[in-house]
């Protein structure tokens, strides 16, 4: 008797069970039918706004990539031979200077290069403001790049006679980067600016911290000397 009880319970169970499944799938198929034209006009968004990307990045932002490398390359030349004023307006060839690639190509990797040329130009012919502001506008990538805007920008800092804001730039531009060239100059133009400024104290550290890390190097080959001359000078 309890058997058949179960039996019957458990055939309820599944008349309940499948009636509702029943309702889910008809409520499920009522939407999509409700929603048909909603639904299908959002697939075919997304599928526009996806091609459009892939002919956007294939016909467009590429070739205007790959053309402003190409069109950079003058000006890098003109930079190379010293003749900063030329490569940043009239390079030659009917190729544009850096100030134009910026201008026309700003936004790809050779227009965010030629704003970092722009800015050593303009230090190596002593406009430190605009020197300033291109490099600011730079946004550098890698393990060196950060490193030369921050120390171009001490540079041009130091040229202004705004030692607070180069010796910030300086010790950015050292710990920047792990390249023992590139971190050793920096090190030894922070600890001679220190040294400029009478901070003994803070001259000492840059180089010790040159002799101590870069002791190879072409400065650190001179940090034995810069030790002695500062601690000489604080006593």
């Amino acid at each position: 008797m309890a058997r058949r009880r179960n039996q019957k319970n458990e055939q309820l169970e599944d008349e309940v069970l499948v009636e509702q499944l029943e309702k889910k799938e008809k409520s499920a198929s009522d939407f999509l039918e409700d929603n048909q034209k909603t639904i299908i006009g959002v697939l075919l968004g997304l599928a526009i706004l996806v091609g459009g990307w892939f002919a956007y990045n294939n016909l467009v932002r590429q070739p205007k990539m790959t053309n402003a490398a190409y069109q950079l390359s003058s000006a890098q030349a003109q930079f190379e031979k010293d003749s900063f004023t030329n490569a940043l307006t009239n390079p030659g060839g009917g190729f544009p200077g850096f100030l134009d690639i910026i201008d026309q190509y700003g936004g790809t990797p050779a227009g965010n290069s030629a704003k970092y040329y722009a800015g050593v130009s303009y230090l190596h012919l002593g406009d430190f403001d605009k020197a300033i502001n291109y490099l600011e506008s730079f946004k550098p990538v890698g393990e060196v790049l950060p490193a030369m805007k921050f120390g171009a920008l001490g540079d041009a800092y130091s040229e202004k006679q705004d030692f607070s804001a180069a010796l910030s730039n300086y010790s950015k531009a050292a710990k920047a980067t792990e390249n023992e060239f590139v971190a050793a100059e920096y090190y030894k133009k922070l600890g001679m600016l220190y040294e400029k400024q009478e901070d003994f104290s803070n001259a000492l550290d840059a180089f010790k911290t040159l002799k101590e890390k870069y002791p190879t190097s072409v400065a650190g080959r001179d940090a034995e000397k810069l030790i002695t001359r500062v601690s000489s000078r604080m006593k």
